[in-house]
């Protein structure tokens, strides 16, 4: 260990740096061993313990006493299965990580980790580069959590637990193979970074303007093909990344437009024609089903629609720097148009419209930040 006490020196004296040595278990244990009754001795507290890239197959035993003052520990790129109760012991943790181990299941988190001190002295955890499969139920009780990375593993979604760590202000959750986002996520109110690339989400939820802290939004390499109008509230937004979705590749424009019913038309010219009624000439199913009415956004139009409608994608300028394609709710496909209920366009001159669309495409393209 002559090279291990060499690195420990050079870290200083609240530093032990044993990184890339590849020792062995018994070595590491009697050495860690020592060095925690030479701590108990001494006014200096050990605050940061390093042993990244040492083959380490579980947490050294040791560490379950004389370490109670440790405020980092680093055991990545190890080839831990799980980690053990040792942990509990290690009471003013602050940051643990953790990174490209093996850790996979419920159990790869020691049990009564939500009952622990470390559920309130933990802020930052790093558990990127190993085989979740699902977002640990115990590690949503860690209530001080600032930042979470669980980048590159194999989450198939988020659950709406999330919400339970309040402090969360860094989320880290790219190369996964999340579908979803969850509506709960916008109910976490510190959350300035979030990072949700290199999934398969297709959609992003509107209740996601809620997160007016947010000031970067990484969702490259998704399966994105409009993002809602509700994006738009997110005014310190500085970093939306959006390369490599369909979205940024084509842009839909005709969509499938199913007619509406007897009944929907029928309630669109009560409402159009604003046409009188009480709650005494209608059965309660048509008052509940006429007050669902949405007003058409074409200013041209002054139409409303119920459950039929036409989806439209159209680019909006956003916070001065780039134009963001954001779906729009039209009450027909003639409002798809801004001109076409003032007056009824030719065959041609819509066909010239669509080519000057085209021409200015890679412009606008140019203009929606890619990342």
């Amino acid at each position: 260990m002559e090279e291990a006490g060499a690195a420990v020196a050079t870290a200083g004296e609240a530093e032990l740096n044993w990184s890339r040595l590849s020792v062995s278990a018994e070595t590491l244990e009697s050495e860690l061993e020592a060095r925690g009754e030479e701590r108990r001795g001494s006014r200096e507290a050990l605050l940061r313990l390093l042993l990244p890239h040492n083959r380490l197959v579980s947490l050294p035993r040791a560490l379950g006493s004389g370490f109670q003052h440790l405020q980092l520990l680093d055991v990545s790129g190890n080839a831990l299965t799980a980690l053990g109760p040792e942990l509990l012991a290690l009471t003013g943790l602050r940051t643990l990580l953790a990174r490209n181990n093996r850790l996979s299941g419920p159990g790869a988190l020691p049990k009564g980790l939500a009952q622990s001190p470390l559920c309130r002295s933990l802020q930052v955890l790093n558990l990127s580069g190993n085989c979740f499969q699902e977002v640990p139920a115990s590690l949503l009780e860690l209530r001080a959590l600032q930042t979470l990375s669980l980048g590159g593993n194999q989450l198939q979604s988020i659950p709406a637990e999330i919400e339970n760590l309040q402090s969360l202000e860094c989320l880290y959750l790219g190369g996964n193979f999340i579908k979803e986002i969850p509506p709960e996520l916008a109910n976490l109110p510190s959350l300035t970074y979030l990072v949700l690339c290199d999934n398969k989400i297709q959609s992003v939820p509107p209740q996601l303007s809620q997160l007016h802290s947010l000031r970067s939004l990484s969702l490259h390499n998704n399966l994105l093909t409009y993002l809602p109008r509700e994006i738009l509230n997110l005014i310190h937004l500085e970093e939306l990344s959006l390369r490599g979705n369909p979205l940024v590749v084509r842009f839909v424009r005709d969509l499938t437009y199913d007619p509406p019913t007897l009944l929907e038309l029928a309630a669109r010219t009560i409402k159009i024609r604003n046409i009188s009624y009480t709650p005494y000439d209608l059965p309660g199913n048509l008052l509940r089903y006429l007050s669902l009415a949405s007003n058409c956004p074409n200013p041209k139009c002054g139409g409303v629609y119920f459950d039929c409608c036409v989806r439209q994608i159209k680019f909006v300028d956003f916070c001065g720097k780039y134009r963001l394609p954001l779906m729009h709710y039209l009450c027909s496909p003639e409002c798809s148009s801004p001109c076409s209920s003032a007056s009824h366009s030719s065959t041609s001159q819509s066909e010239s419209d669509s080519e000057d669309e085209a021409s200015v495409a890679a412009h606008r393209m140019q203009k929606v930040l890619l990342g």
